[in-house]
């Protein structure tokens, strides 16, 4: 296990709640190439905290990459909804244009 994912796990069995430290926790696993922990670790993040906007582009490059391509697009219309209620035009435009390229 990375030092860094212990001390994100740390903060966040002792109740973190600021929704970047369970992001970093799964980008962590990502970057370890544990993918699909990771990918459950984002779709928590995106239950927990749903109005959290760059969880849904990463969690969906990482669904696609484990061939998971109704995940990935479920998770690209999710994204797309908080990202216009947020007035996110830059996410919204990255998830558009991968959720286009996503196919069966």
């Amino acid at each position: 296990m990375s030092k860094r994912l212990e001390m994100l796990d740390g903060l966040i069995a002792k109740g973190a709640t600021d929704p970047f430290v369970h992001y970093a926790r799964a980008m962590e696993l990502r970057s370890i190439g544990r993918s699909v922990e990771a990918l459950t670790a984002f779709e928590t993040v995106a239950e927990t905290f749903p109005m959290y906007v760059p969880t849904y582009l990463i969690a969906a490059q990482v669904a696609e990459s484990l061939g998971n391509a109704s995940a990935a697009r479920d998770l690209l219309e999710r994204g797309i909804v908080v990202a216009r209620n947020a007035d996110d035009t830059k996410a919204l435009g990255e998830m558009k244009a991968l959720l286009a390229t996503i196919e069966d």
